[in-house]
Order: structure tokens, then sequence, then C-alpha cells
């Protein structure tokens, strides 16, 4: 008995597909090479934060929410050319591998492992999102208060934003976001 069927492969690769062709605000999540510590004290959490937001303003990438973390990070972001979301993760993840490879005397040793990035296609979606990462700290245990982790964007927005935005940032649920953050981070050393 012979079967003539036909089988088109799933869209299942082995990293996550990027399908970046609209402008719009996405969540974007990194995580190092086997959940490794590189990033385990404030001089390498510091310039690990200022590339990023260097480099979110080289490739035009409005950053509106970020946290940077022993093993991972997460921003929220709007851009009008999304597809530059490549290029601006790959710099981001040469120049800080480099930096922590040369501070540990390991050329070469990979440092980032995946990024992850979701559009957000709703105003309740991108208020949750941004609350996850402005609060992450807290959620890490890292801190009590989320404006107290120096290396995420939690201190800028209670100053920069309006009293009632803040105010319904910081109390929209997050608590059912679906975001890669199965990580388990370190305090962080001074």
């Amino acid at each position: 008995m012979s079967m003539d069927l036909k089988y088109a492969a799933p869209d299942w690769p082995h990293a996550p597909v990027h399908r970046l062709r609209d402008a719009g605000t996405y969540i974007v999540t990194a995580g190092t090479y086997k959940g490794t510590h590189h990033f385990h004290d404030a001089e390498r959490l510091t310039c690990l934060t200022k590339s990023l937001l260097a480099l979110a303003d080289k490739y035009g990438w409005e950053l509106q929410a970020w946290a940077v973390f022993s093993n991972h990070y997460h921003f929220v972001a709007e851009s009008r050319q999304p597809a530059t979301l490549r290029r601006f993760v790959q710099h981001l993840h040469s120049v800080s591998a480099k930096h922590v490879n040369q501070l540990d005397g390991t050329l070469g040793r990979p440092i980032w492992f995946q990024y992850w990035d979701t559009l957000l296609g709703s105003q309740k979606s991108y208020l949750a999102r941004l609350n996850y990462v402005h609060t992450n700290a807290v959620r890490h245990g890292l801190v009590r208060e989320p404006s107290l982790y120096p290396w995420c964007s939690a201190s800028w927005f209670q100053r920069t934003a309006s009293r009632a935005f803040h105010a319904t940032v910081m109390a929209f649920p997050s608590d059912r976001v679906s975001v890669p953050d199965e990580y388990d981070v370190l305090p962080i050393r001074e």
C-alpha cells in the first residue's frame, strides 16, 4: 500500500524565529550561554547597560524599559525599522562578550545564547510588559523597590513619566506575561 502524503516541515527551528516585518514596540529577552553569570558585578552590569543604551540609540530603537542581570536582560523598545534588531543585538552581544572575555582572560568563549523578541500588539500587552521589565529585579528578589536596582529603567521611569502613567504601569498586572525568564540571578558584588 503506497501513501502519497505531502509533508510540509513545521516552522519549528532550533532557535527562536525573528519575524521583524512590522514597525512597533517589541519586548526582547536574551540569555547567556548555559545561564552562566558573566555579568556578576557592578562594573560588568554597568558596561552592559551603557552598551545597551548607546546601541539602542545607534540602531534607532527607542527604549521604554530595560533590566540587565548577571545572566540575562530584557528590554521594551519601539522601532520604525525593526529589521535592525538583529544587527543591534549582535552588536551588543559582540561588544559585551569581548569585554567580559577580556576581563576573564578567556578570548573567544561563548557568552550569549539566544534572544527572543515579540511584537506587542495591544495596549494591555504593552502595559503588562512595561510593568514586567520595570519590576523584574523585585521578581528576582534583588531589591524590594524597583527603583533601587541601578541596572534597570525603573528609577528613570519614575523620574520622567507622568504620575498618572507611572501609576498605571506600576499597578498593571504582569503575572500572566509570557516572557522567557527561567533564570536564577546572582546578588550583585560591588
